[in-house]
């Protein structure tokens, strides 16, 4: 065992310490940064003055650091794939990248990794790509401070901004995506971070997840997709102080939920969607600490789903608070904050003293009949809702909130 860290060491030190840097530009000895890549060596870094370079597609199958200075531009003449990382720990930084090829056999983009590990993707402006950043099969990468846009009109045309398949433990940290198919698509991804990224103005979702578990979304932007984020067959999705805002449409929602469970929504803001939160299919989620503003339906649940607890949100302004389409609950609600009670609280504890049914039975009614929105706010209606919270017919008995607080919880 001795020898064998002996001999680690060793290579460690002979590679930090005779790694050099090759510098590629116009004034420099090496003027292509393919020719760079050939010559260097593992550990050495390529460090690229600014300009225009037509490399046609960048092989990295070395662990080198790829640096640009002053994003010199990558332009792949929409014929080719920009650059293909083929080795561990490679290292690509500062670099504008254009113009990528398209393809609807070969997901061509404009930075992809192939099956390998701790490769770091950082500070890159990519334009016109047709993926942006894709991750094939990799573990333990970190993709940080990159701006990535598009500028397709259809689903078809475009790829994804960063695109994630079949891999683990990555962080997707501080990006910028706007323009995509999906702003970012998880795909049998596994122990991941997605923090601090905005994503707005993408065609179908903001994030996208399908098949990955154990992982978590934190402090993210949403704003203005297609739809926010989309969570399907998944388990253990934590989803914390994100913020959801302008994402409307027949089918857009500031999240959907389909046949996920055991996971956490906690202190994020659902502001202006056509749904602030739709659910089919879930189990086992607990919400807490969000806040539901000025949306169509603050949430929507449907009969499909079991084991929700929603306490301590906030509810305001909304269209409609909860909407749903059966009449079997199996949910809890509790401790939340509602705009529209318009009950008591003689004993002063701060809590109403009768139950709040945030599902009205016009809601019921649009449910079922969405034409029956042309009557909303009208005299009838209103008289109709408060008959319905008396004596309940059409509306989930059991869908109530048995604590409602008086008072906005934060």
């Amino acid at each position: 065992m001795r020898y064998v860290l002996m001999i680690f060491l060793f290579a460690l030190c002979y590679s930090n310490c005779f790694a050099k840097t090759i510098r590629v530009g116009k004034n420099q000895s090496y003027k292509s940064i393919t020719s760079a890549i050939a010559v260097s060596t593992v550990g050495d870094t390529v460090l690229v003055d600014a300009g225009l370079y037509f490399e046609k597609n960048l092989v990295i199958n070395k662990r080198i650091v790829l640096k640009g200075i002053d994003h010199p531009v990558l332009d792949g003449e929409k014929k080719y794939e920009i650059i293909s990382i083929k080795a561990d720990a490679v290292v690509v930084d500062g670099f504008k990248i254009i113009h990528s090829g398209v393809s609807s056999i070969v997901d061509i983009a404009g930075i992809k990794i192939y099956n390998r590990r701790d490769v770091v993707i950082q500070n890159n402006i990519l334009d016109d790509t047709f993926f942006g950043i894709y991750l094939q099969n990799v573990k333990n990468c970190f993709i940080k401070n990159n701006q990535i846009s598009a500028h397709n009109s259809e689903e078809q045309q475009s790829g994804n901004g960063i695109h994630c398949w079949k891999s683990d433990s990555l962080q997707i940290i501080a990006n910028t995506i706007s323009g995509h198919r999906d702003g970012i698509y998880f795909e049998f991804v596994t122990h991941s971070v997605i923090w601090r990224n905005v994503s707005f103005k993408n065609i179908r979702y903001g994030l996208h997840f399908m098949f990955s578990s154990d992982d978590a979304y934190i402090s993210n932007s949403f704003e203005n997709n297609g739809s926010g984020v989309s969570v399907m067959y998944s388990h253990g999705v934590k989803m914390f102080n994100n913020y959801f805002k302008e994402n409307w449409g027949d089918a857009a929602y500031g999240i959907l939920l389909k046949e996920i469970s055991d996971s956490y929504i906690e202190g994020n803001f659902f502001e202006k969607n056509t749904s602030g939160i739709y659910m089919e299919g879930a189990s086992r989620i607990h919400m807490q600490k969000n806040t539901f503003k000025n949306n169509g339906w603050g949430m929507k649940i449907q009969a499909s789903c079991m084991d929700i607890v929603v306490e301590k949100n906030n509810f305001i302004g909304n269209t409609f608070d909860v909407g749903t389409n059966g009449s079997l609950v199996l949910n809890t609600f509790n401790n939340n904050y509602w705009d529209k009670y318009d009950g008591y609280d003689l004993n002063k504890d701060k809590i109403g003293d009768i139950p709040y049914r945030p599902v009205s039975m016009f809601s019921m009614i649009v449910e079922k009949n969405p034409p029956a929105m042309m009557l909303f706010r009208s005299f009838m209606t209103s008289l109709l809702d408060k008959t319905e919270k008396v004596l309940p017919s059409l509306t989930p008995e059991n869908l109530k909130d048995n604590f409602p607080m008086m008072k906005r919880l934060f």
